[in-house]
């Protein structure tokens, strides 16, 4: 799977603008002065342990909730001035499905198109697309309440669709689903950005943001902590390391103490790992790397393999947060919050 950027860096309009958002619950300041931009076309995965303000943000932006200070403009419209014109051209699926159990699918989405003022044939229509998109054709007339769990979310994702948003709101689209209905999702919103909509995506599966996103945004404490592209992060926290495998690991310590006394090993030093048979080369630059091996093959040293590793993402989350990405548990602190409030 490729991530789709209808804008490439250079001449893009933000389709998403906030500025300086705030939002308290009680004593809890759930926001405190976020900002971030997201490109038309792309896609902007917001990352956060529990509780960090994600949901907050998403239902700010979507008009659920007002925010106590800053401005958010979304699609042109702002958030707090303009919510009616606004709810028009988004588009929100939550952490859980939200459709109507008694009622079957096809109802469900034909509901949905009428209450977004689509006339009786064109809500018909589109419901029958979107039920064949999201391959619940079978199951049309069937109680959404008999659906799985991948299925109602599926119909859920479908009815956040059913109005052609042009900005769509993704709060942890795939918490509980098995991989092949995550894998089914994934590709839905690849479809979607391919199409030209903008897409917000809070989520906690760091495979799920390397997927996805173009850009990514780190939120922790109601604060915007990092931000910018997965390899760019990366960077940030870990910089590249320089992985040699030599054609005789006997030689190991001898390869680590040349590039030791030459001084390129780097701000935490060359690493031996005798049981995978590699030396571990923390690389700070291009012209580092160079000399690493113009040093090792002048001195002689046979080399086998040799190739350079980021951090993964799981790596960037825990050192940008302090914390690991806690994969199967909502938001509840948000949630607590915005049901007191």
């Amino acid at each position: 799977m490729t991530r789709i950027d209808n804008n490439p860096e250079g001449g893009a309009a933000n389709a998403v603008t906030v500025r300086g958002l705030v939002k308290h619950f009680g004593d809890t300041k759930a926001l405190d002065g976020v900002d971030l931009d997201v490109r038309e076309g792309t896609v902007l995965g917001v990352l956060g342990p529990n509780g960090a303000g994600k949901t907050t943000l998403v239902r700010c932006l979507s008009t659920l909730i007002v925010p106590d200070a800053g401005t958010a403009t979304v699609a042109g419209y702002d958030v707090v001035k303009q919510p009616r014109q606004l709810r028009r051209t988004i588009g929100l699926t939550g952490q859980y499905a939200s459709v109507d159990e008694k009622l079957s699918g096809w109802e469900n989405l034909y509901m949905i198109g009428r209450l977004l003022d689509l006339s009786r044939k064109d809500a018909r229509a589109r419901a029958d697309e979107l039920l064949e998109r999201f391959s619940l054709t079978e199951a049309a007339k069937r109680p959404a309440m008999n659906y799985s769990g991948g299925m109602r979310r599926r119909l859920d994702l479908a009815a956040s669709m059913i109005g052609n948003p042009a900005v769509l709101y993704l709060d942890e689209p795939t918490t509980g689903l098995d991989p092949r209905t995550r894998n089914e999702v994934w590709d839905e919103v690849q479809r979607m950005v391919a199409e030209g909509a903008t897409v917000l995506l809070t989520t906690q599966y760091m495979e799920e943001a390397e997927q996805l996103a173009n850009q990514l945004t780190v939120i922790d404490r109601g604060k915007v902590i990092a931000n910018g592209g997965i390899n760019e992060l990366k960077a940030k926290v870990g910089g590249r390391t320089l992985q040699i495998r030599p054609t005789d690991p006997g030689q190991l310590g001898a390869m680590a103490r040349a590039i030791t006394e030459a001084g390129l090993d780097g701000v935490s030093g060359t690493q031996a790992v005798p049981d995978e048979g590699l030396l571990n080369v923390p690389i700070l630059s291009d012209e580092q790397l160079t000399a690493v091996v113009g040093l090792l093959g002048a001195r002689g040293f046979g080399i086998a393999h040799i190739g350079t590793h980021l951090p993964s993402l799981d790596e960037v989350f825990l050192a940008i947060t302090g914390q690991k990405p806690t994969l199967q548990e909502s938001e509840s602190d948000d949630t607590i919050q915005e049901v007191a409030a």
